[in-house]
């Protein structure tokens, strides 16, 4: 039994890849023959078996284009009276198979044939005695540019079979390169940065609701086995309910992606000199805190981009450009709200998303009836969908290069989300650890450094294989080696592997006010210590809650008035990179 299901498996593996290489795309490239627009490139797929295209448009001959659709040609009653001489026909698929079509159109004398589909194109197939027979090329053309074609040029048009080489990478791979690796590197510095300004600054008296920033979120191993519990359910869900999921998503992406462009520009739009004005008193839900003028109109405004690209989410022109700059804008919130507390979780995360990858990539064709990679026909849309909508999870920019490839499926380069975030929260780790040891930012510029040359890893795989890659399968083990590579280097793989090097909040002292009750923290002409017993020492200025330790110097110690009894004090002085108090 087990032999048996070995040799049906590779029979259907055999079989698939037959149907793979068979299958091609091409152009047909057509002009009106009276002169009007310029000419325009419609897809089709055609199977070399029968005839080759040429790969030049220079040496594609072009020929006049006969709508002969009101025709099945599967007899030879349906050829015209003088033959198809040195034309291409249109003619419409069904009836009668594709070889008893296309020897009926090269025996009238035709140069090639298209056959005009409203279904999904699929490769015109045949035996090997059929293939030898036919000099002609057959290619499949939807039933939605055929239309386009006569409305656009007319019926006296000209068209020319070709198919041009598939480009190794396009150019649009620059653009992502750019986009991802920024995004990467501005989310982990201002999460670092942030999450360490907090630390020393959660004393300081708030000037309002505009000040206060969203507590950020820290991942725990519970969490992290939950999230991919749930990746994975909504993975397979999609797969199966796509025309049903994919609103949902496209909803909750936009909810979302306004509240992250609000939170990237709201540090700029509180720079502005105008709209501090603050709304009247009243009781309605978030209004009673009296926000600012400006701040409401900066929400109506991500509000209304969002809204815009939802709306016009399918005009492939010019979408793209929201939808990166949405993307973005999410992908930075997210970096600053959510925090990896240790190395530990970061490999944690990194490594149970990495086996994610890789097996919803590599593993699940195998496992579907199709024979199609999971991720890879979720993100780019499964071929059978009604809807024909996309998942918007993803940076997309559309292909620079003209090919067969970019005109007929893949008219976009994608790069998910997940493979800026994943990464992204361990380069904000490494900046929030070079902060508190002072290592002048070494890990956090080798680990965005180490996300760049993995992401070019990526797209070399994408050039040789020529298929979607899990880009976490390049991207994981590049940043982790690096950093802790590199902490082992510096001997800190102790501390920035359990985070221990992080400061902790700045101790109160006793006589201190507590923060809780809302009372500032003293002026320094005022920051001494309460009366003391004689032959006791005084500090002139205590630290203040607002000040750094690391930035905080030893004050003078002057001594009260009258004998003194030879006592001592212990005093706390702020070291860099400890905050413990040592008593003799």
């Amino acid at each position: 039994m087990a032999a048996a299901a070995a040799v049906a498996w590779l029979r259907a593996a055999v079989l698939l890849f037959v149907a793979q290489v068979t299958c091609e795309y091409g152009m047909v490239r057509v002009v009106s023959e009276m002169g009007g627009p310029k000419g325009k490139d419609y897809c089709i797929l055609y199977n070399p078996q029968w005839a080759h295209l040429p790969h030049d448009l220079g040496k594609a001959s072009l020929l006049q284009l006969r709508d002969w659709t009101a025709s099945m040609l599967c007899s030879p009653s349906d050829l015209p009276a003088k033959g198809f001489s040195n034309q291409i026909p249109l003619v419409t698929r069904g009836n009668c198979t594709f070889y008893e079509k296309v020897r009926l159109a090269q025996g009238s004398g035709a140069r090639g044939l298209l056959i005009v589909s409203k279904e999904t194109l699929v490769p015109p197939g045949g035996n090997k005695t059929q293939y030898e027979e036919i000099g002609i090329p057959v290619a499949l053309l939807s039933h939605k540019d055929m239309v386009d074609i006569f409305k656009s040029f007319g019926q006296a048009v000209r068209a020319a079979l070709y198919a041009p080489n598939e480009p190794l990478l396009d150019y649009n791979m620059v653009i992502i390169f750019i986009m991802a690796v920024g995004t990467v590197a501005i989310g982990g510095y201002w999460a670092g940065s942030r999450d360490v300004r907090k630390r020393y600054m959660k004393h300081k008296r708030d000037d309002g609701p505009e000040k206060q920033e969203d507590e950020a979120v820290d991942v725990t191993p519970v969490m992290t086995c939950v999230f991919v519990v749930m990746c994975c359910s909504m993975l397979v869900l999609l797969y199966y309910f796509y025309d049903h999921l994919v609103y949902v998503i496209i909803g909750i992406f936009c909810l979302a992606s306004s509240t992250g462009l609000y939170s990237c520009l709201s540090p700029l739009v509180q720079r502005l000199p105008f709209g501090k004005c603050r709304v009247p008193d009243n009781n309605l839900p978030y209004f009673h805190k009296r926000p600012q003028v400006r701040m409401l109109l900066l929400a109506l405004f991500c509000v209304a981009v969002s809204v815009v690209w939802g709306v016009f989410r399918n005009e492939d022109q010019w979408a793209w450009i929201l939808q990166d700059a949405l993307g973005i804008a999410f992908c930075l919130y997210m970096l600053k709200t959510i925090r990896l507390p240790t190395f530990k979780a970061c490999t944690l995360l990194l490594l149970v998303l990495f086996i994610y990858d890789v097996f919803f990539v590599f593993i699940t064709p195998f496992l579907t009836k199709s024979g199609n990679s999971i991720m890879v026909e979720v993100a780019t849309g499964p071929t059978d969908s009604a809807t024909h909508e996309k998942l918007p999870m993803v940076l997309k920019v559309p292909r620079l290069n003209t090919s067969p490839l970019a005109l007929c499926d893949r008219p976009f380069s994608l790069l998910g989300f997940g493979d800026i975030l994943v990464p992204g929260l361990l380069v904000a780790y490494c900046h929030r650890f070079d902060i508190q040891v002072q290592s002048s930012r070494i890990y956090f510029v080798a680990c965005t450094i180490a996300y760049g040359i993995g992401l070019l890893v990526t797209f070399m795989a994408l050039a040789l294989m020529q298929r979607g890659q899990p880009a976490l399968l390049y991207l994981v083990p590049c940043t982790l080696t690096t950093s802790s590579a590199l902490a082992l280097w510096r001997r800190e793989l102790g501390m920035f592997w359990t985070g221990s090097g992080f400061a902790k909040d700045i101790p109160q002292p006793s006589w201190a006010p507590a923060a809780a009750q809302g009372s500032q923290p003293p002026k320094e002409s005022e920051a001494t210590l309460s009366q003391q017993p004689p032959g006791e020492a005084q500090v002139l200025p205590a630290l203040t809650a607002e000040q750094p330790p690391e930035l905080t110097e030893p004050k003078s110690i002057a001594a009260a008035p009258g004998p003194q009894p030879c006592s001592k004090l212990t005093w706390l002085l702020h070291a860099p990179r400890t905050t413990e108090v040592a008593v003799p």
